[in-house]
């Protein structure tokens, strides 16, 4: 489920062992998600973007992999690898088709003779709103967090009157590049809501628009006091371009075109004519604000696999084996070790969740990691068991990033400034979404 990179890297590992994979995309093209961020560009680097076993089905039809040593845009990425290896994938990959419910057929949730011996039936509702119910031995979902946004609430639900207001308030690092999100922002007051790489990005933004356009300023939202660490690593941080981000931040804030409020946790959003008022649990008022931009986090859809049984970790909705590796409390990209199917397992047997949906609520996804993942499972599926268990890829200590920032320029993005080497001085200025 899912042909976004992780996704088409399976397909691609389960083609190479002899197996026959279905690639169910409810969008429109591979790598719909990617799409949605398509001015960004990656942290990561082509060399660490791209899957051994997809580039060997692409080969065949003449497909070279772009300069190793330049950093694509989430544009690049969909257009110069996703596309072109969904299309190496032939009918193996099918559009429009959304996975309602993934159940044992003949057996629901609760029902244990026979369990395992009997496929999956995997419900599919395609564009046309046409129902199909297909057949699998295993299950692998790859369709990530990105449709489901943390909300504005500080207690994990939708604060009072979030719904309402939702005209004024988007979950994503906007593109001011684009005229009508321009507009949206440019001369008005906003509020960022979060602490992670995209807030540092929105932020970032933000300020550079108000030496543009006057009456510009952004907010920062944090629900924890300013410490030494809140602006990330800075120079000192073992991903540069993440750091940059950070200092850009910092820079707004001091610079006086963003201001920050500390140890808010909202609880209502009112109205206030056409602007909106941000409310804290303990009764604070801030002053009215024309546009919230809410990026606290993302999480898994998980209702669709309710007839099946998963064994997730009840704070970071992540498998259990893996959930100590990834929490975020202690392990940042660079300390996450490689893993497989051994930490990927269910209760149900062949139900596998991979990918950014495997790291359930924590940031610190790795695109490398996804990688070795699928073909840890892929192995498995094949009854390598060996492969399986063996590790094939080693990640250094200082990390190797599979999430996002936007450089000024393409010529910023190819000088130095990997994520492996040395730090250097960037300019980063779109979105950013952790590791």
């Amino acid at each position: 489920m899912g042909a976004g990179p992780v996704g088409l890297a399976a397909a691609a590992h389960l083609v190479d062992r002899g197996l026959e994979p279905l690639v169910l995309e409810a969008g429109p093209a591979a790598g719909t998600a990617v799409r949605e961020w398509a001015h960004v560009r990656l942290f990561s680097p082509w060399a660490e973007v791209t899957d051994p076993a997809a580039e060997k089905l692409l080969a065949p039809i003449g497909w070279t992999r772009p300069d190793a040593t330049t950093y694509p845009t989430g544009g690049d990425w969909a257009e110069r690898y996703l596309q072109p290896l969904a299309d190496a994938l032939g009918d193996r990959v099918r559009y429009g088709a959304t996975v309602t419910g993934v159940a044992r057929a003949g057996r629901d949730r609760i029902v244990d003779a026979g369990r395992d011996r009997q496929p999956f039936t995997v419900h599919v509702r395609s564009a046309d709103g046409r129902e199909e119910r297909i057949a699998a031995r295993a299950v692998i979902d790859a369709s990530g967090t990105w449709s489901q946004p943390g909300p504005l609430g500080a207690d994990g639900l939708p604060a009072l009157g979030e719904a309402t207001a939702a005209d004024h308030i988007s979950y994503r690092v906007p593109d001011l590049r684009d005229a009508r999100v321009r507009a949206r922002y440019a001369g008005r007051r906003t509020a960022v809501v979060g602490s992670g790489a995209s807030a540092f990005t929105a932020l970032a933004a933000l300020a550079d628009l108000a030496e543009e356009e006057p009456g510009t300023h952004a907010v920062w939202i944090l629900r924890r006091d300013l410490t030494g660490s809140t602006y990330g690593g800075g120079e000192a941080d073992r991903l540069p371009a993440r750091g940059a981000l950070g200092l850009r931040a910092k820079a707004a804030v001091e610079g006086g075109r963003a201001s920050a409020v500390t140890a808010f946790r909202t609880q209502a959003v009112e109205r206030d004519a056409d602007r909106l008022v941000l409310v804290a649990e303990d009764g604070r008022r801030l002053d009215p604000v024309d546009e919230v931009i809410v990026l606290t986090g993302l999480r898994p859809e998980l209702a669709f696999l309710s007839e099946v049984r998963l064994g997730l970790d009840e704070r970071l909705e992540a498998p259990v084996a893996l959930a100590p590796l990834i929490d975020p409390n202690v392990h940042s990209c660079g300390t996450v070790r490689p893993h497989g199917v051994r930490e990927l397992s269910h209760p149900e047997k062949d139900l596998y969740l991979v990918g950014m949906k495997s790291y359930g609520r924590a940031p610190t996804f790795l695109a490398l990691t996804g990688y070795e993942q699928v073909r840890s499972i892929a192995a498995a599926l094949a009854g390598d068991h060996e492969a399986a268990e063996r590790v094939e890829l080693t990640l250094p200590e200082t990390g190797v990033c599979g999430g996002a920032g936007l450089y000024d320029t393409p010529e910023a993005a190819d000088g130095d400034g990997g994520c492996c080497g040395a730090p250097g001085t960037l300019r980063i200025g779109g979105a950013g979404t952790g590791c």
